[in-house]
């Protein structure tokens, strides 16, 4: 699958969804905040949520990096960034319209990466790992999360759950290894998703 293909599904997918994407999921909030927590964030700290959609995270990662810190949304769909303004959380944030493949950032320019739906959707997944890990400093955090687990998602898009998911802990593992990531923690529970990863270097 080519980049621009997988940008054209991807903008198809997200672009009529946008407006009525927080009222479908209104719960959400709760898990956004706990998992964005679990970054270990300090005040003062550069985080990026990278396809951050509606910006439902934006919140909880200005919480914990305080006013003086910095907290950026790439998201490649214009109708989410502007379904984030609207819910008022470009507040929160310095929202960008960017491919996560390639980064307008310099190298080690963040302490943490918060990736909400975000490795299913993904033209070159390693490559777009290595492209996170690149603007990472080393010792930084990745957080790949997902309010529901594979095996509640699988069931709500009706299809099965297969060790070749790419959420599934030994290929997850082994994908974000070639990237430059060490696989901390892992979770797969029926109300979250969530893989803590540090860069390595």
């Amino acid at each position: 699958m080519t980049d621009d293909h997988t940008h054209t599904h991807v903008l198809d997918f997200f672009t009529p969804r946008a407006a009525g994407w927080d009222s479908r999921f209104p719960d959400d909030g709760p898990a956004y905040a706990a998992a964005a927590g679990l970054l270990g964030l300090r005040p003062g700290d550069a985080v990026l949520d990278a396809g951050c959609g509606t910006g439902r995270a934006l919140p909880a990662l200005r919480a914990a990096v305080g006013p003086e810190g910095t907290v950026l949304g790439a998201d490649l769909t214009p109708a989410m960034l502007e379904a984030a303004t609207r819910a008022g959380r470009g507040a929160e944030g310095t929202l960008l319209r960017a491919d996560v493949a390639r980064l307008p950032l310099r190298d080690g320019a963040l302490d943490a990466v918060f990736g909400a739906g975000l490795i299913s959707h993904l033209a070159r997944p390693e490559a777009d790992m290595a492209e996170l890990a690149r603007v990472v400093r080393p010792g930084g955090v990745l957080a790949l999360f997902h309010p529901i687990g594979r095996a509640a998602l699988a069931a709500r898009q009706g299809r099965t759950i297969t060790d070749d998911d790419l959420r599934a802990e030994p290929r997850l593992r082994e994908l974000l290894a070639g990237a430059g990531w060490r696989l901390e923690s892992y979770a797969d529970e029926d109300d979250r998703f969530l893989a803590r990863a540090v860069k390595q270097g």
